[in-house]
């Protein structure tokens, strides 16, 4: 059963298309990866799907329901997370507090309810030893796993992750993919948008491409990623 479907959504800023009649579905509990070349609109897609900005044609349709004129705050209360390419925490408040945000604010849960979720969040996630540390001071893994604890706080039914791996060493690759793959077996679909490729396919289900705003290619990771015209267009490979 589809849980997220994109019909023919476009996007333009001026005489400049960025989402060019895109239309996807994402099944719950599905991973799928999306790659493509800088400037391809891979952004601008998640930020259409979280409600940051309004498509100018098309619908988005989530759990059964015309989300295309939702807030992202309500959106989120439908069961939409997401994560930054750029981490924004709240720097002057701790690490704790900034996952009981997402608890309470984002998930609708009391105080109480929502201190006990951002424990469990912070355990998950591996920063509960880190729980009163001011969120500024944290160094790049710990903000990445904070910005994707925020949003699991939530407890959404699907989670954006815009390349969260971007930035971190091999060994905190490894870390995130272990965490990206705990969140898929709790039943979370994930839709990810990343450079780092081989993190992609230790995790989705199938991968698509986008370019100049429009989808090249989807299916399989290995066969999209075996495409001559993939390889050429995204990797800069000569065909």
């Amino acid at each position: 059963m589809s849980l997220l479907q994109l019909n023919h959504i476009s996007k333009a800023y001026g005489a400049l298309t960025v989402i060019d009649g895109i239309s996807l579905t994402v099944a719950k509990g599905e991973a799928l990866g999306i790659i493509g070349p800088n400037g391809a609109g891979k952004t601008t897609l998640f930020n259409l799907i979280a409600g940051n900005v309004q498509s100018d044609v098309g619908t988005v349709n989530f759990k059964d329901h015309d989300i295309t004129a939702l807030a992202p705050s309500a959106r989120c209360h439908l069961g939409i997370g997401r994560t930054y390419q750029v981490p924004h925490p709240f720097g002057g408040m701790t690490v704790f507090e900034n996952v009981l945000v997402g608890a309470t604010f984002g998930a609708n849960h009391s105080e109480r309810e929502g201190t006990n979720l951002a424990l469990d969040t912070l355990d998950r996630t591996g920063l509960l030893p880190k729980a009163n540390r001011l969120a500024g001071s944290l160094p790049l893994l710990d903000r990445k796993r904070l910005e994707l604890a925020r949003a699991l706080a939530t407890q959404p039914d699907m989670l954006l992750l815009d390349e969260i791996a971007g930035g971190l060493t091999e060994h905190e690759v490894g870390a995130l993919i272990e965490s990206i793959q705990d969140i898929r077996a709790n039943g979370t679909a994930v839709i990810w948008i990343e450079h780092i490729v081989h993190a992609l396919l230790a995790v989705v289900d199938r991968l698509l491409v986008i370019n100049f705003g429009k989808v090249l290619t989807e299916g399989q990771p290995a066969e999209v990623m075996a495409s001559a015209q993939v390889q050429e267009i995204y990797l800069g490979a000569v065909a």
